[in-house]
């Protein structure tokens, strides 16, 4: 007697609300189709749901995202590292209070030993025919992020090691929800093959018609609901095994809205407005921005951070800011629009003839020009780079492209192998932009601060009328 299961999911929608009414109805039909059939079907969510660009998600710190998924019939979930490292613990602590679907994430755990009451280490449940299923979330171990939010993520493997033959001895299917990225759960499904399914997510990779690796089903269904994934699984209940398991992505842009979804948007959206309607300040002259010049207000952010943070030197990326400031008064929606990147602050310990190669490499207009996904940023370019604390002379040669001479500190030049405390923003830790800055040994990332608050601090003090 064959047995036919079936899993719907999405991950890493990032609060990107334009195809959602497209994926609930999906799946609401996906549901009541096999209902027709007698077979059971559940939804899943891979983590990164709660984006706090989005105005919904940053008036509600997430809420309004579980209210969604409530709507929408989800009956599992994982985190990501975006409901992880960008709400403050108390928010974090409380964000599922009142999910209708249970939450797993194995590998995180509160510092003061204290767990939340809807954080499960795997769920187990037996489908209608007696086949016994087991889900369990594993996500990324960005512990210097996490660990000044009051939580320690074990990592994933360590986890596995100990853990996995307790977990495969009572379920027949056995399925991890991992928010680790691509290339960790290939590794996961090599080292082990106990594990049936890996709905993947977190590096945005998109498996269209799912990955085997060793005997593990990987699948993976892109960002920001342009795809959405289904794991179609047949059981032998007579032999105790899979005899088939196949995944896919299916695009969701051309699918029928679901009407009460859009409509429950629409009122969240209004209500996050109202809420982020919070006045800041008041200016009498608008604040230009200019991803391609070094406007003061990109100046003022960038010596804010370096006031904040009590380094010696700072620098930013004028594509941080999305839109100029208008005269009149100036609301925190306003600020969170002009600068809604997940973006902390954060210091690093450099050489000065380190210093120097950071300073070089951002009057390369490459980088200047670069379009970033990812890390945070939620702009369109880097922009060009504004400092504060240090006098940069430059030169053009004879085709007009500008080059670091000298970098004054109190006017005079770096000392080679002094070290200095450099300010910037968390993105540039990672990735290959500025490799000195990733290689610092000594880092201190700022939490839960955005670079935004710093913006509306800075509006407030020295711009207020």
């Amino acid at each position: 007697m064959m047995e036919h299961i079936h899993f719907y999911y999405c991950n890493d929608l990032h609060s990107h609300f334009e195809q959602w009414p497209q994926i609930v109805h999906y799946f609401k039909q996906k549901k009541i189709q096999h209902q027709r059939h007698n077979q059971e079907s559940w939804l899943i969510d891979i983590g990164d749901h709660v984006d706090r660009s989005h105005p919904i998600a940053e008036a509600y710190k997430g809420k309004a995202n579980v209210e969604l998924l409530n709507e929408a019939g989800f009956d599992f979930a994982t985190l990501g590292n975006n409901e992880g490292i960008t709400l403050e613990y108390n928010d974090l602590y409380h964000l599922y209070d009142q999910a209708d679907f249970q939450v797993t994430c194995a590998n995180l755990r509160s510092i003061d030993g204290k767990q939340p009451a809807w954080l499960k280490k795997s769920i187990a449940f037996t489908t209608n025919e007696n086949t016994r299923v087991k889900i369990l979330g594993l996500t990324a171990p960005f512990n210097p992020f996490y660990n000044p939010l009051g939580w320690q993520v074990e990592t994933p493997l360590g986890y596995l090691s100990r853990e996995i033959n307790k977990l495969k001895e009572d379920a027949d299917i056995l399925i991890l929800l991992s928010h680790l990225g691509y290339s960790e759960d290939q590794m996961i499904a090599e080292k082990f093959p106990q594990i049936d399914i890996i709905i993947g997510g977190h590096t945005h990779h998109l498996l269209k018609n799912g990955e085997v690796v060793n005997q593990t089903l990987l699948t993976a269904a892109g960002k920001h609901g342009k795809y959405v994934g289904e794991i179609h699984i047949d059981w032998d209940r007579t032999s105790g095994e899979i005899v088939d398991k196949q995944a896919f992505a299916v695009e969701t842009e051309h699918m029928q809205q679901d009407q009460h979804t859009l409509r429950s948007l629409q009122l969240k959206s209004e209500q996050a407005a109202d809420q982020l309607n919070q006045p800041v300040t008041y200016l009498q002259h608008q604040l230009e921005v200019d991803w391609y010049k070094r406007t003061p207000v990109i100046q003022l952010l960038t010596d804010e951070l370096k006031k904040w943070t009590n380094a010696e030197i700072s620098m930013l990326n004028a594509g941080l800011l999305l839109e100029s400031i208008e005269p009149g008064y100036v609301t925190y929606g306003d600020v969170h629009r002009i600068c809604p990147h997940p973006i902390n602050p954060c210091t690093v310990e450099l050489r000065g003839i380190e210093i120097l190669e950071v300073v070089r490499g951002a009057y390369n207009q490459r980088l200047v020009e670069l379009e970033l996904m990812g890390f945070g940023f939620r702009g369109k370019i880097l922009g060009a780079f504004v400092f504060s604390g240090i006098e940069v002379q430059t030169t053009f040669d004879e085709d007009g492209v500008e080059h670091v001479q000298k970098v004054l500190l109190h006017n005079k030049e770096l000392e080679h192998e002094r070290v200095y405390t450099f300010a910037t923003a968390d993105m540039f830790t990672f990735g290959k932009m500025f490799p000195e800055i990733a290689r610092s040994k000594t880092k201190q990332f700022y939490l839960p601060e955005f670079l935004r608050d710093l913006l509306r601090e800075a509006l407030q003090n020295r711009l207020s009328d």
